[in-house]
């Protein structure tokens, strides 16, 4: 089992390829045009991987930096203590609910598989976790995390599949992701408020100033004003850095524009190979199927709606953060969700661009960023003996809204058992 899971299930380029290679095989395909397809399916996952890895080492500095403000340094062992106890349980939980989300998506009318490799481990930690916080032990805990689990991986991206293929104009594959509650929220925003007729990718640019309308360069600028402003305004920022402000700044704004170019290429690479060798899949074993992959595959359909979100929700929610923390709204300090509203939030925006144009994405990202401080706020004191550490860093989305719900129902459950 272990070996399953930490080589397949949490190896995205190579359940990926692995995917890629049975829907070739179950089109009978020739075994030259198997192998090639599997290995430039896991070809392309990697790309994306190392484009995402760029993009969050590039934003790291910022998020260590705003983490040594909070008071969390009593909690910061918590997951690693959580995870030390529970690794076994999260790791049965996910094999067993994979198989009731294919189950699922063979049997029903919701047609999806999830195949966002590291949300297949994360999200049956995060439901163990609220079972844990509930009380709830042994097989009831497994078959708990199980269950929640195949309900999120099959009716979430079941329910955001017409905002995507609003965004692609293809209804082939839907979002698997975390950010679905936030895309949820500003597509709905977008639809009501927002102006179609508008859309981010037409901003008017003048003639000498066309190169920001590069997605890389316009977000490695982003990056770059970012640091140095924190640099300029908080005392010792990025005093470790044996390095010039300015030039440090220039550097990290290099790595974050490297990852957009990477990134999409992955995607790209990815999208080619997955979407038709998933057609096996759909024909054979699960008709009707469609496959739910990562966020990063719609920046490559509206990457400055991407950006825009970003900037929007980074804005807004580090202001809403602050008054929070000073207010004691939540009782524990929240820290600027970095990594949230670059992935989540900009994702979001692009759905939010599917629905309403340009104003769509200001105005659906803007909602969405509110509801994610509210969701981060929460679910931090939903996970003060588990997990809190964690989720004050990776949380204010998806897995913040439904771990969240798991935990009252672990409340309910457990006054039966």
């Amino acid at each position: 089992m272990n070996f399953i899971i930490d080589n397949i299930f949490r190896n995205p380029p190579i359940l990926l390829g692995l995917i890629a290679a049975l829907g070739l095989l179950l089109q009978k395909k020739s075994i030259g045009d198997v192998v090639k397809g599997a290995l430039l399916a896991a070809f392309g996952m990697y790309i994306l991987q190392i484009g995402t890895g760029l993009l969050v080492n590039a934003i790291l500095p910022i998020n260590i930096l705003f983490q040594n403000f909070s008071d969390s340094g009593a909690t910061e062992a918590l997951t690693d203590v959580f995870t030390a106890e529970y690794g076994g349980t999260v790791g049965l939980a996910m094999l067993i609910g994979f198989g009731i989300h294919l189950l699922i998506a063979r049997f029903t009318r919701i047609k999806v598989i999830f195949l966002t490799g590291h949300f297949l481990w994360w999200f049956p930690f995060i439901f163990v976790a609220a079972g844990v916080e509930a009380g709830l032990s042994g097989t009831v805990l497994v078959i708990f995390g199980a269950v929640t689990s195949a309900l999120y991986w099959s009716i979430m991206p079941w329910l955001l599949r017409k905002y995507v293929s609003a965004v692609t104009e293809d209804e082939s594959f839907t979002l698997g992701h975390p950010s679905g509650i936030l895309s949820l929220i500003s597509g709905f925003v977008a639809k009501k408020f927002g102006n179609k007729a508008k859309s981010t990718e037409d901003l008017n640019i003048p003639k000498g100033l066309s190169f920001f309308k590069e997605v890389s360069i316009m977000g490695g600028l982003v990056i770059f004003i970012m640091f140095t402003v924190l640099g300029l305004t908080v005392k010792d920022a990025f005093s470790t850095v044996d390095q010039p402000l300015f030039f440090y700044a220039f550097e990290q704004a290099l790595m974050f524009g490297a990852g957009l170019i990477v990134m999409l290429q992955g995607v790209r690479m990815l999208v080619n190979q997955i979407i038709p060798a998933f057609q096996g899949i759909s024909e054979k074993l699960v008709p009707d199927a469609i496959p739910a992959l990562d966020c990063p595959i719609l920046f490559n359909y509206k990457p400055n709606a991407a950006i825009i979100g970003f900037v929007v929700a980074m804005i807004l929610s580090t202001a809403l953060i602050i008054i929070a923390n000073v207010t004691g709204l939540f009782g524990v300090i929240l820290i600027p969700l970095v990594i949230t509203s670059f992935f989540e939030c900009g994702t979001a925006a692009v759905i939010g661009e599917g629905q309403g144009g340009l104003k769509g994405a200001i105005l659906g990202t803007s909602a969405a960023a509110i509801f994610m401080v509210l969701l981060a706020g929460v679910s931090a004191i939903v996970y003060s003996s588990t997990i809190q550490d964690w989720i004050l860093i990776f949380g204010g989305n998806g897995m913040s809204f439904f771990g969240s719900i798991a935990k009252f129902i672990g409340d309910l459950i457990g006054l039966i058992a």
